[in-house]
């Protein structure tokens, strides 16, 4: 497992650096970051993607599951000069009170969406959350990339570098998880992924389902974070390899804003 999963504040910071040198700015070009944004993120561990939303003024929420992942953010914003300005909840989205909260302008989700059961419906349960002008960024590895099964956790330092071998069916899946070692609570999670993975076709499809539209894309070769991780230069993904299907197997992250399409008269 790599450090920066045990070690939380080294991955908050890995987040902050990612959010505030890629993310805002590729938001940016459809929705002007300013420090008027109410801004939600969905799954939002230790916060570490909300906080350079905060250092420019913004109002941000960080809603996730896991309470220690909370707490750990609690402790991390403490010394900020602006955290009168955030706010976390431990709850699941779906037991959040929508008429509790303000509706965001931005809501965004990193690594979130593939671990979602029943995507397509979620989409729609996001409505209760943004406003009708609001904007929702959205980045997600597609199943089919190489190390789409997040396989990059697992203990066995030999399967946690080998790539694709999530594709395979679930019974050899999981058979060669328990071969190398993995625990049952490890191959539990891991089937889980593989139930809820994503393609960004299935995507589309959702968005057109819940009557969203895309404002900006971008399929990444080598994912903006990877610099951060690896010391890797962001690539987006060329062009003669950005064909429907082929494409998820070489995009290792893809990027999105999406916002509701206006009704129809």
């Amino acid at each position: 497992m790599h450090d920066r999963h045990i070690n939380r504040e080294k991955y908050f910071q890995e987040q902050s650096y990612t959010t505030e040198k890629f993310v805002i700015p590729f938001i940016n070009e459809v929705l002007p970051i300013t420090s008027e944004l109410l801004v939600a993120e969905i799954g939002c561990g230790e916060g570490g993607n909300l906080k350079p939303f905060l250092d420019i003024g913004c109002k941000v929420t960080g809603i996730d599951m896991s309470e220690k992942k909370i707490s750990n953010a609690e402790i991390f914003f403490n010394n900020h000069p602006l955290k009168n300005n955030l706010t976390l909840i431990v709850d699941d989205i779906y037991n959040v009170n929508p008429d509790k909260l303000l509706q965001f302008d931005l809501i965004i989700m990193r690594d979130t969406l593939e671990h979602i059961k029943e995507q397509d419906s979620f989409l729609e349960h996001l409505k209760k959350f943004i406003k009708p002008s609001g904007k929702i960024f959205l980045a997600f590895p597609p199943w089919r990339m190489p190390f789409g099964g997040h396989q990059q956790m697992c203990d066995n330092k030999f399967l946690s570098k080998l790539p694709y071998f999530h594709l395979f069916p679930n019974i050899l899946y999981a058979g060669i998880l328990k071969l190398f070692g993995e625990s049952k609570a490890k191959v539990k999670g891991f089937l889980e992924i593989k139930e809820t993975r994503i393609s960004t076709r299935k995507f589309r499809k959702f968005l057109n389902n819940r009557n969203y539209k895309i404002e900006k894309e971008t399929a990444y070769l080598i994912n903006p974070n990877y610099e951060i991780k690896f010391k890797l230069k962001t690539r987006k993904i060329p062009r003669v390899l950005n064909i429907p299907f082929i494409k998820d197997f070489f995009t290792t992250t893809y990027y999105c804003v999406i916002s509701l399409k206006e009704p129809q008269p």
